[in-house]
C-alpha cells in the first residue's frame, strides 16, 4: 500500500510540474512574440507608418479605457457595444443551429424536408447578408445581431448534425433492445453522443461571431470594436486598428475557456 501511495505521489507532483513547465512555455511564446515584435521597431526594420510597439498599445489602452478620442467612444463602451451584438447573434445561433442539426442528422423524414434549403444557404457568406438586412430590419442592434447570427448558425448545424450521424450503432441497438422508441433512443443516446461535436461547432461559431463582428458593425454605429477598427482605418492609425483587434482576440480567448469550463462540466463521461 505504502508503495502504491508513493508511486501516486510522485504521479501527482510529476503532472504538477508538467503543467508547470507547460504554462511557464506558453507565457515565454508570448513574451518572445511580444520582444521580437518590439525589437523590429525598435531597430526600424519595420516603418512605424504601418505597426505599433506593444508598448505604445499599453499605453493606448491606458488611454483609451477613460478617453474617447479618436473614434468617439471610450474601449469599456465600444467593448460592451461589440458584445451586445456578437452574444445576441452568437445565442440566437446556437439555440436555433444545434437543435436543427441534431433533429435532421436523427430523422430522416426533417433531413429530407430542410437539407436541401440548408444546402442553398451554407455557402452564401454572412456579409453577403448586409443590403437585405439594412431592408428588413433598418441599421441597428437587430441588424447587426442578424449578421452574426449567420456567421454561427451554420457551423452549429453542420456539426451538430455530424455528431449525432456518428453515434454508435451498437448503443443504439442496445437501447432499442432494452425498450426503447426512437424519440427516447434520441434524448438517451443520440443528443449525449452528439454533444462533442457540438461544442466542437460552438467552438467555430464563437470564432465567425467575432471575425464578423467587423463586417456587421461596419453597417452604422458610433461604438463597437469593429467600429473602433474602422475609425483606425480611416484615421490612418495603425495603433488603433491593432488595439482593437488584440481586444477582440483577448475577449474571443476568454470566451473559448469558458466554453471549455461548460464543456467539461456538461460532458464529463468524455
Amino acid at each position: 500500500m505504502k508503495k502504491n501511495e508513493g508511486k501516486a505521489d510522485k504521479l501527482g507532483r510529476g503532472m504538477g510540474a508538467s503543467s508547470y513547465t507547460y504554462a511557464m512555455l506558453s507565457v515565454a511564446g508570448v513574451l518572445s512574440f511580444l520582444l521580437i515584435w518590439q525589437l523590429l521597431l525598435e531597430f526600424k526594420l519595420v516603418s512605424g507608418r504601418y505597426l505599433a510597439k506593444p508598448t505604445e498599445l499599453i499605453l493606448l489602452l491606458i488611454y483609451k479605457w477613460t478617453n474617447a478620442a479618436p473614434d468617439g467612444a471610450t474601449l469599456p463602451v465600444s467593448i460592451w457595444a461589440s458584445m451586445q451584438v456578437a452574444l445576441s447573434g452568437l445565442a440566437l445561433g446556437i439555440v436555433t443551429g444545434v437543435p436543427l442539426g441534431l433533429l435532421m442528422g436523427w430523422f430522416k423524414g426533417i433531413d429530407k424536408f430542410v437539407n436541401p434549403v440548408f444546402e442553398i444557404i451554407r455557402p452564401i457568406p454572412p456579409i453577403s447578408w448586409i443590403p437585405l438586412t439594412i431592408v428588413w430590419l433598418g441599421i441597428g442592434l437587430q441588424a447587426k445581431a442578424f449578421i452574426i447570427y449567420f456567421s454561427a448558425f451554420i457551423p452549429c448545424v453542420i456539426n451538430s448534425y455530424t455528431g449525432i450521424k456518428l453515434t454508435n450503432k451498437t448503443l443504439i441497438n442496445v437501447a432499442k433492445t432494452s425498450g426503447a422508441g426512437n424519440v427516447e433512443t434520441f434524448y438517451k443516446v443520440g443528443i449525449p453522443s452528439a454533444m462533442p461535436l457540438a461544442f466542437a461547432g460552438i467552438r467555430v461559431a464563437v470564432g465567425n461571431a467575432w471575425s464578423t463582428l467587423v463586417a456587421a458593425e461596419m453597417l452604422a454605429a458610433s461604438a463597437g470594436l469593429g467600429y473602433m477598427i474602422s475609425m483606425g482605418r480611416l484615421y490612418a492609425r495603425p495603433d488603433i486598428i491593432l488595439l482593437g483587434m488584440i481586444v477582440i482576440g483577448l475577449i474571443g480567448a476568454l470566451f473559448n475557456g469558458l466554453l471549455s469550463f461548460v464543456e467539461n462540466r456538461v460532458i464529463k463521461w468524455r
